[in-house]
């Protein structure tokens, strides 16, 4: 990649970021494109030369989101840690993200609301991409007898949207930070899959 093309995804990266900062506070319908060029101080203009609307620039931003969380994961499977603890590991840095970044994927939530059919096809493409890391684990877990005899599938989705379901119920307000809540789900869900709780506890 060049500087030039270094450049210009810095910039896309800083506007989509800025873009989902103030629809968190805003929301979809009421943030134009107006408003986030001006949080930049840049002019409308500028920001149609790196997105074609808005709905193309939420699209983008979700897809960051899911790559930069798959690139996290990607790191955790190359580490040398008990199966366990990477799965662990690999629901801690995904409800961290989650939570971090609710505003983008809240909108991710019902993705059909704001993205077109075609978009639809590559966000399923991504999140079966991305649901493989957890599958890919589980399927790891049963082979060395680790994790009980379960359907990959149907306990990989439930990890996900138990996960995922966070976004409506957690709040930072609470007790517990997201770290400390991050822990408190993965034990939950690994117990799930194991045959003794001895081992679920770090």
């Amino acid at each position: 990649m060049s500087l030039r093309e270094r450049k210009a995804a810095k910039k896309k990266e800083e506007i989509l970021r800025s873009a989902l900062s103030l629809i968190s506070e805003k929301g979809y319908y009421a943030t134009t494109m107006e408003d986030i060029a001006a949080n930049l101080l840049m002019t409308k203009g500028s920001v149609y030369y790196y997105f074609k609307d808005k709905q193309d620039l939420v699209f983008q931003s979700y897809l960051m989101l899911l790559e930069e969380s798959s690139e996290r994961f990607e790191v955790i499977q190359q580490k040398n840690l008990p199966i366990i603890d990477k799965l662990r590991e690999t629901m801690n840095s995904h409800i961290s993200c989650l939570l971090s970044e609710r505003s983008g994927f809240e909108l991710g939530l019902k993705p059909e609301q704001f993205f077109t059919d075609e978009q639809l096809k590559v966000v399923a493409e991504k999140r079966e991409e991305y649901a493989g890391y957890f599958e890919k684990l589980i399927i790891e877990g049963k082979e060395a007898k680790i994790f009980q005899d379960v359907d990959v599938k149907i306990v990989r989705n439930i990890i996900l949207g138990a996960m995922n379901w966070l976004l409506q119920w957690y709040s930072p307000n609470g007790k517990l930070n997201s770290d400390e809540m991050a822990d408190v789900v993965s034990n939950y869900l690994l117990r799930m899959l194991l045959e003794s709780d001895d081992i679920v506890t770090k």
